[in-house]
């Protein structure tokens, strides 16, 4: 415990000064009771009585103590529970995601749920936006600026092919704040790149309908996922069953590919969930685990050492009234 007075605690130095006056009170009080007894004038006190009047007088300054303690603004540190950490949206932003088997598509279900999603955080959690199509590029690096957030969020739409780990790779970059490479696909080498440290407080919503169509393989960012210590939640949008779009005069048919984004999940020790509407969609970003710390705050707890001395002093006058029949 500290004090942002600490000068104030001088004011102690009184309560010795009162103990040795009412000692000498105490002296001269029996003094004078001592001879008036030997007059035959008054009864001798019982001793019973004689060690229930220290207890009023001793409630008091306990309770005087404490208000002086109290004018030096004591102050403790408390822990303050907390949620912190950094959660990543990557959005798939292919065109597949402007089928409408989740109502009214479903990239414009996953904006929803994902800015309801944002406005529900404590001011403790950063936010990051992602969007992977056939390349991945951080919308909004992490950050507490929920309109920021809000904004990028606002301005994704589908189009392109999807790379599934590109997507993950992009937003181990915006955790880690700086380029995650992996192996280069084109070259048949998937392995994960250097070592980038470890994000434990960190994790991916992974907004996608599962429909892989471009390297590096999702599983390999996964595995580099996990051994930052990130999870990844894949959120799989739209119905297995699938539905046909029309892109640039083609039919194109599109399903959701479950199998890969729960191997996703699997790998890197996060959850994977089916979005069946917008409002399910919704329900799945209460879901995220995120780490709760605790940070040591100092409090000012004069309050407390003032609270502390009214009961004494209530107590003491209680007791006091109830024994002698007056408070002091």
């Amino acid at each position: 415990m500290t004090f942002a007075w600490p000068w104030m605690l001088l004011s102690l130095a009184a309560i010795p000064l009162l103990v040795a006056e009412y000692r000498r009170l105490l002296q001269r009080r029996d003094a004078r009771r001592a001879e008036l007894a030997e007059l035959g004038l008054i009864a001798p006190a019982p001793v019973a009585r004689g060690r229930r009047r220290h207890v009023g007088p001793a409630l008091f300054l306990t309770a005087l103590t404490l208000l002086f303690l109290g004018l030096a603004r004591p102050e403790a540190t408390v822990a303050d529970p907390r949620r912190e950490g950094t959660v990543v949206l990557a959005f798939d932003v292919s065109s597949s995601m402007a089928a409408t088997d989740l109502k009214p598509t479903r990239m414009a279900a996953a904006q929803a749920a994902a800015q309801a999603f944002v406005e529900q955080q404590p001011a403790t959690i950063r936010i990051a936006v992602v969007a992977f199509g056939e390349s991945g590029v951080i919308s909004q690096r992490p950050t507490t600026d929920r309109a920021a957030v809000l904004a990028a969020i606002d301005r994704l739409t589908p189009q392109g092919g999807t790379a599934l780990g590109r997507g993950i790779q992009t937003s181990l970059s915006a955790i880690a704040g700086k380029t995650v490479q992996l192996g280069d696909p084109n070259a048949g080498d998937d392995t994960p790149g250097p070592e980038i440290g470890y994000y434990g407080s960190a994790a991916v919503v992974l907004l996608s309908d599962g429909e892989n169509t471009d390297g590096p393989d999702p599983q390999t960012a996964a595995e580099l996922a996990s051994t930052a210590g990130v999870k990844v939640y894949p959120v799989g949008l739209g119905s297995a069953a699938g539905t046909v779009l029309d892109i640039d005069g083609f039919q194109v048919e599109t399903a959701l590919d479950e199998p890969t984004l729960q191997q996703i999940a699997t790998t890197s020790d996060g959850t994977y969930f089916a979005a069946a509407d917008g409002q399910e969609l919704t329900k799945i970003y209460k879901s995220i685990d995120l780490h709760w710390t605790a940070e040591g705050r100092k409090m000012e707890i004069t309050a407390l050492f003032a609270a502390a001395a009214a009961l004494l002093l209530l107590a003491g006058a209680g007791l006091s009234f109830l024994w002698f029949g007056r408070v002091i």
